[in-house]
């Protein structure tokens, strides 16, 4: 794969990401703050994004979005296909809850 392979789909990958996590900002502020693993400031930053902002932020060759958790256990967790899924989906959720947000530096 060429670099520019990579870039590319850097950008898509950015772009779909801040669509989605707009659209789950907008539609369901507190279910997004959890699942996207963000504080309030970042949510209202995505929200009030302009589509020309979306596109000047996705066009970045820099991955935008990120693992929240560095825990082994909870990869294990929602990876691991021999434990009951639900369970496990669960027990990650209930992990990942714990953890800090994201934050504005």
């Amino acid at each position: 794969m060429k670099s520019t392979d990579t870039y590319n789909d850097i950008k898509e990958v950015n772009l779909a990401y801040l669509m989605l996590a707009q659209n789950m900002v907008r539609s369901d502020r507190e279910g997004a703050v959890f699942r996207l693993g963000i504080n309030e400031e970042i949510a209202d930053v995505l929200e009030k994004l302009t589509p020309g902002q979306v596109l000047k932020m996705a066009s970045s060759d820099m991955l935008l979005c990120n693992f929240r958790f560095e825990d082994t256990l909870l990869l294990d967790l929602l990876a691991n296909h021999e434990r009951d899924r639900g369970v496990g989906h669960i027990h990650a959720a209930i992990l990942a809850a714990g953890r800090p947000v994201a934050t504005m530096a």
